[in-house]
């Protein structure tokens, strides 16, 4: 049983930055690769970044080079830290990792960018 906790969301002008945390508790079990996630009202929820455990990442198109994903300490925290924010970015960004073929969610972090 993983456990995720994120956090770190908040309210920010467009063109400003956050960092997001998630404080991950992997209960003596192997995390194979983490990612994050959002979910806009009304919208899907999508994949924004993955990182593997040797810190290989990919990104969704809409967020290259402006976020970067992130491993402290074997998994301890997963960063999130997200530049040039835009108004589209807000969302519910959730925490999301895997173990063997089981996958875990933190309960989620709210970005809010206003114009």
């Amino acid at each position: 049983q993983v456990q995720l906790v994120e956090s770190g969301g908040g309210l920010v002008q467009a063109g400003g930055s956050l960092r997001l945390s998630c404080a991950v508790s992997r209960n003596g079990l192997r995390i194979s690769a983490m990612g994050w996630y959002r979910q806009a009202p009304g919208k899907q929820r999508e994949l924004v970044a993955t990182i593997t455990s040797i810190n290989i990442t990919n990104y969704a198109d809409s967020v290259k080079g402006r976020f970067t994903i992130s491993n402290e300490n074997a998994w301890n925290t997963v960063y999130l830290q997200m530049n040039s924010l835009k108004p589209e970015d807000t969302a519910v960004y959730y925490c999301n990792a895997r173990s063997g073929s089981y996958g875990f969610w933190g309960q989620g972090t709210q970005v809010t960018v206003s114009s």
